[in-house]
Order: C-alpha cells, then sequence, then structure tokens
C-alpha cells in the first residue's frame, strides 16, 4: 500500500496541487451525517454544516474550473457542485453516471454573447472511478461541452453531460486511497483491494467496514476468500472501544464494532474474520483495541477487550522474510550472500557455476530457482531452468530460447517463469523428494495484449502477478481454474503514463511495485496496483541504465550501469538517495531478495 507516510520524491505525473477553495459569504446548507458511502454519492441526513456558495460575479471559464473543484465532493450527490448549475439542470443531473478522472483540462471558448456561453473542455482522460471506491486506470482523449447561461446576474450550468468529471491533481487531495482485506485461497495471509474514499477520519471505520462486507471486486473475487460473507451486517452504530460516538477512528481509544449475522465459527475461522477487518482499520490509520462484537456478545471470549495488531501479526500484509534471509547477488555468473563486511559465494551448485542470468530464492530462503546459459548454439535453447536446495546440486527442469527472472509462489512449492515470450509455466516441486513437474499457465488474457512477456514477479500473497510485455507494465490476477490449473485473468495497464519501455520491476508491498524504466532523469518509479499513483524515486546517485530491481517493504534494490544501490524507505524524505550496497561497491551484479 502507497500509505501517505511514505516520502514521495516527485511524481512523473503534474504535481499534486492543494484544492483551491473559493471563500465567499454565502453558504448553502448541507446535511451532515448517516451512515456514510464510499464514492459517489455519500448521503448526511441531519443538519449541520454548510457547504460554500459560488463566487460572485466569477467569469464564465474560471467558474467551470470552480466547478471541476467542487465536484471532488461527493457529499449528498455532490451538492456542491449542484451550486453552480441553474435549478432546473441541477434537478436532472445525473452525478452517478460515471466519474472520469482527467488531467491537463482545457476550457476552450466556443461561443459567448451576454447572456450564454458554450465552452469546449479538452482533458488527458487517466481513469474511472467505478462504484465502489475502484480506480481503474485509463488512457485516451477526453472531450465534451458544456454551456451556461446568465441567471440572476451571475453565470450558472445550462447544460452538461450525465457523470461527473473529476481533475486529478483535485481527486487526489480530496478523496483517500485505502485497502480493504482478503484472504489468500489458503487462509495464511491477507490480500490488498484498494479502494478510493471520501469524507472525514471519523466516518472511515463505517465506509470501510461497509465496503468489506459487500466484497472484493469482480476481477479479484474469484482468487481470495472473505470471512465477512453473506448476511454479515454491522449492528448499531460503530463506537469508540468505550462506546464513545463522538471520533470515532481518530486518535487513540480504539474502535468497537458489533456484527451481526455471523455464522458459527471455529478458532482459527475467528482469526481469519478479526484479520480481515483489523488490518482493514489499522493500514486506515484507526487505531485499537478492536473490540469486535457478535450479537452484542463478545465475537471471540479470548479477547473480551478488544484484539490488537499483535494478535493478527501472522498475517501482517506488509511482513517480509527478506530481513531473516537477507540479501544476495548474482555476480560474474554466480550467487554470493551479501552482508555488512562482504560477499560470500553460496555453497553448492549456485555459488560455484558460472553461467547464470537470473536466479530467485525461495520465501524461506532454503530454495534455489535460476536461469543458466547453456552455452549452445542455435537453433539449441539458449536457457535452462534449475532449481535445487540453496547449498546443494541443482537439477534442470526445463529449456528454452528465453526464460524469464524465476518468481516463487508464497509456499514455496511452485516456481513460475515466461519462457520464449508467449508462454507462462509453473514449475511444482515436491518437499519431500525434490522431483519437480511442470504445467503450463493459461495466458491467453495476457498475450493478447503484446508479443513478448519479459518479466513476471508474482506478489508475496501469490494473488496477483505483475508483467512487462512489450516494455509496458500490466497486472493480473492469479486464478485457479475449476477444473486444475492456473489462469493470468484480468491484466490491466497500470503505469499509464510512464513515457519510457520498463525494464524491470519487483513487488515493494502487496499493493505497491516498483519499476526501472529506459529514462535517465527518472529511472525508477513507484506504482499503485490499482495504477491510481506513479510517484518517481530519487534519481540521486544512479547512473543509466538501471537493468534490475527487487524489492521489501521496507528497502528498494537496483542495479544500474556501475554498482548496486539500495534506498531506505524509512529516511527522511530530505535524505532519501541511492547508497551504495557494501560489498557491490563498483561491482556489476544483480540484487536478490526472497520471492
Amino acid at each position: 500500500m502507497m500509505r501517505s507516510s511514505s516520502p514521495v520524491i516527485r511524481s512523473i505525473w503534474a504535481a499534486v496541487v492543494g484544492a483551491v477553495l473559493v471563500t465567499v459569504g454565502g453558504c448553502a446548507s448541507l446535511p451532515d451525517s448517516s451512515t456514510p458511502q464510499a464514492i459517489g454519492t455519500i448521503n448526511r441526513d441531519s443538519p449541520g454544516s454548510s457547504v460554500a456558495a459560488p463566487a460572485p460575479g466569477r467569469e464564465p471559464d474560471l467558474l467551470l474550473r470552480d466547478f471541476f473543484k467542487a465536484s471532488t465532493d461527493p457529499s449528498s450527490r455532490h451538492l456542491a457542485a449542484r451550486q453552480f448549475l441553474t435549478p432546473g439542470v441541477s434537478g436532472r443531473w445525473d452525478d452517478a453516471a460515471s466519474a472520469t478522472i482527467v488531467d491537463k483540462v482545457d476550457v476552450l471558448p466556443e461561443a459567448r454573447s451576454t447572456d450564454r456561453a458554450t465552452y469546449t473542455i479538452r482533458a488527458n482522460k487517466v481513469g474511472q472511478l467505478e462504484p465502489g471506491g475502484l480506480y481503474v486506470a485509463e488512457e485516451g482523449s477526453f472531450e465534451t461541452k458544456i454551456s451556461l447561461e446568465m441567471q440572476g446576474g451571475e453565470w450558472r450550468i445550462s447544460e452538461l453531460p450525465s457523470g461527473v468529471i473529476l481533475d486529478r491533481a483535485q481527486f487526489l487531495n480530496t478523496y483517500q486511497r485505502k485497502s480493504l482485506y482478503f484472504l489468500d485461497p489458503a487462509g495464511t495471509t491477507v490480500v490488498p483491494d484498494p479502494r478510493w474514499v471520501s469524507g472525514a477520519q471519523d466516518q472511515m471505520a463505517a465506509q470501510l467496514m461497509g465496503l468489506l462486507i459487500d466484497g472484493p471486486k469482480s476481477a479479484l473475487a474469484p482468487a481470495v476468500r472473505n470471512e465477512l460473507g453473506e448476511g454479515v451486517s454491522v449492528r448499531g452504530p460503530i463506537t469508540k472501544a468505550d462506546g464513545r460516538t463522538a471520533q470515532v477512528g481518530v486518535g487513540l481509544g480504539g474502535i468497537r464494532i458489533d456484527f451481526s449475522g455471523v455464522r458459527p465459527m471455529d478458532q482459527q475461522a475467528k482469526d481469519l474474520f478479526a484479520a480481515q477487518v483489523i488490518w482493514t482499520l489499522a493500514n486506515a490509520e484507526i487505531s485499537g483495541p478492536y473490540v469486535l462484537l457478535a450479537d452484542g456478545e463478545p465475537f471471540d471470549d479470548r479477547f473480551p477487550n478488544g484484539w490488537t495488531t499483535a494478535d493478527v501479526a501472522s498475517m501482517n500484509p506488509f511482513a517480509t522474510s527478506s530481513a531473516t534471509v537477507g540479501l544476495h547477488a548474482l555476480r560474474d555468473g554466480s550467487m554470493v550472500s551479501v552482508t555488512e563486511t562482504g560477499v560470500t559465494p553460496v555453497p553448492g551448485y549456485f555459488g560455484s557455476a558460472r553461467n547464470m542470468r537470473s536466479l530467485a530464492l525461495s520465501q524461506d530462503g532454503k530454495l534455489v530457482a535460476a536461469v543458466a546459459d547453456t552455452g549452445r548454439p542455435p537453433p539449441e535453447p539458449a536457457s535452462a531452468l534449475m532449481v535445487g536446495a540453496y547449498e546443494d546440486g541443482a537439477a534442470s527442469v526445463l529449456e528454452g530460447g528465453a526464460i524469464t527472472r524465476p518468481t516463487w509462489a508464497p509456499d514455496n512449492s511452485a516456481i513460475w517463469a515466461a519462457v520464449n515470450g508467449n508462454a507462462v509455466i509453473r514449475v511444482l516441486r515436491e518437499p519431500g523428494t525434490g522431483r519437480t513437474s511442470v504445467e503450463n499457465v493459461d495466458v491467453g488474457a495476457v498475450t493478447a495484449l503484446g508479443a513478448t512477456i519479459t518479466e513476471l514477479r508474482l506478489s508475496r500473497d501469490g494473488v496477483r502477478a505483475a508483467l512487462i510485455v512489450d516494455g509496458k507494465v500490466y497486472l493480473a490476477i492469479v486464478a485457479q481454474k475449476p477444473g486444475g490449473g492456473y489462469a493470468l485473468t484480468n491484466p490491466r495497464a497500470v503505469a499509464i503514463g510512464l513515457g519510457s519501455p520498463a525494464l524491470s520491476l519487483d513487488w515493494s508491498t502487496s499493493d505497491t511495485i516498483v519499476v526501472a524504466r529506459a529514462a535517465s532523469d527518472i529511472p525508477v518509479v513507484q506504482i499503485a496496483v490499482d495504477g491510481s499513483r506513479m510517484d518517481a524515486l530519487p534519481s540521486r546517485n544512479l547512473t543509466a541504465p538501471v537493468v534490475a530491481v527487487d524489492a521489501s517493504t521496507t528497502t528498494e534494490f537496483v542495479a544500474d550501469s556501475r554498482a548496486v544501490f539500495q534506498l531506505n524507505n524509512n529516511d527522511p524524505a530530505g535524505d532519501r538517495y541511492w547508497r551504495e550496497v557494501p560489498g557491490l561497491t563498483g561491482v556489476k551484479a544483480i540484487p536478490i531478495l526472497p520471492g
């Protein structure tokens, strides 16, 4: 997840600017509270606050720009934006028809008289905001016409298309990206489903619980589980842990949620249920203790006074195995272990061979998969996929003209790789015997997008795959087929506006990837899995091209034209730059972390 606390140096896109609010004397009444909803239409039924009215004397082109800013507030069916419309049009405007996110908006005059004006709106289309707060990255041009007329001495919009037009900079300042958490098929970790929500922090818990109960987005649904299934609802208002109703989810004091319709559960199912709720809230900056009830009684007798994140730590979506396994590297065709004092060749095949092109460590660091150069001339296969134990020998499991860097499934039972650019295979390894078998993955949806897959990386939860196809970045869902086997489904482009071909990528967190691009000005970027954000990482000290990237939740590693560098995500923004990795200074090598 790309959290607000993570430092961002600068954006590949236009810089995100603060929302400009027009200060005026007149205000319109805005009902203020009820069960909040995410995205589109947030109804608040009791009076109490107000929305600023349009500034008086505004020229029509400037009024249109103010209207686009006001459109980012979805409260009460976009009441803030409706004030810019004539009364008749305000009653007819279908704000829920669509939400188009655009960039670089031009307001071009078409015709104007003393009391009527028409403007053409042109912009770059960058995304759609779908029901449930789902961001879908898109690209293309956007054009529409909007007419205004003079009423009571003020310009007001008299004709406009259905749906909402959201300027991206204003959208990013008004909405927040939060992740719902569902379960991986094995029930071993939680899987993020990013959503964009709007509203105050004290409404956040109710919004997120409503969305969590509604379930995952349709593309993700076949690959995850939801313990908050059919029939579950929230009973009464969500409060602080002691029952207070003010400032719920703000600051300290915890939170209390009473669920109804919860089926009988064993202890494991209760742990999974709680993990979904707690990680969804915790990563939305809603602190515990989390008092969970079922029809007024403690959801689990073990935690009558509330759960903490420590109670579901085994399913922490930000956990990483890299700290225990440590950094490794591929240097001169061999694998070495990297420590603060230097590098050490790994015992066994992988440390002695000199012909390896890429390497992947299993999540527990006990197994290795590598792509080796066969040294055979064409038309013989140039690459072999080798698999073996960390300090032992290795066996060739398949050969091909080109094989991408391998990537391990979370349970270390399978290795994935793309072969010859247009096929993806899974190598299954029996834990006891080490025997391997190979099965094809259905990648028809991916190969329809382009000719050559040059990178494939599984997320740490195993539910998503990040790919580079013909230099473009896509994310697909890893779905098990009903009749057996796997497929990469619903691939979506997520690096809209990347500008240069992608060379390498890896997962930073379960909902963020890091991409090295063929550019000297901004060689490394960080991208949200829904494509909603793409932010530049620092370029200081790097010498293009950056040919490889590997990452954990705390650190990114890259290999440029002369050395291996690391970037610590916890460094202060002003002191965040790439530092050479001790032992790999001035050495051409490829960094390797588990996965």
